[in-house]
């Protein structure tokens, strides 16, 4: 017998002009060790974010340098086509020296760089969904 409660239960907040869930899901631990590369078990990470959503998540936080990029990837195979009310938010602005909280993530806050991945991220969400919000903070 499951004893899930649906992130519905929690209150609701808004974000810009988008309403959502209080209860979100920090996707930064589905990479490997350190929150670099793939994830030592690719389809557990698709069903954790698949259930996230099932149970009423419609919020999910996520950064281009968790994997690096590797999130954003496993977010869009697990999600895709993207439920209406379902907010993904990236950070960008810091890049990976290597794996492990140990090493240095050090700023990047040059306008052009955080264009470049602002239209990159753009870019790929609307490669992957037909229509829904999308947040993203830099």
């Amino acid at each position: 017998m499951s004893t899930a409660q649906s992130a519905h239960l929690s209150d609701t907040f808004k974000l810009g002009d988008v309403t959502i869930h209080r209860l979100g899901y920090g996707a930064m631990r589905l990479t490997s060790k350190g929150i670099w590369g793939p994830p030592s078990d690719h389809g557990e990470a698709i069903r954790v974010l698949r259930r996230a959503v099932a149970l009423g998540v419609d919020f999910i936080d996520t950064a281009d340098s968790y994997g690096p990029y590797v999130n954003e990837e496993l977010i869009a195979e697990a999600l895709h086509p993207y439920e209406n009310g379902l907010v993904i938010a990236t950070k960008a602005g810091l890049v990976r020296t290597g794996p492990g909280l140990d090493h240095q993530w050090p700023p990047v806050g040059r306008p052009e760089y955080l264009c470049w991945r602002e239209t990159r991220f753009r870019r790929d969400c609307e490669a992957n969904r037909p229509s829904g919000p999308w947040a993203s903070v830099p």
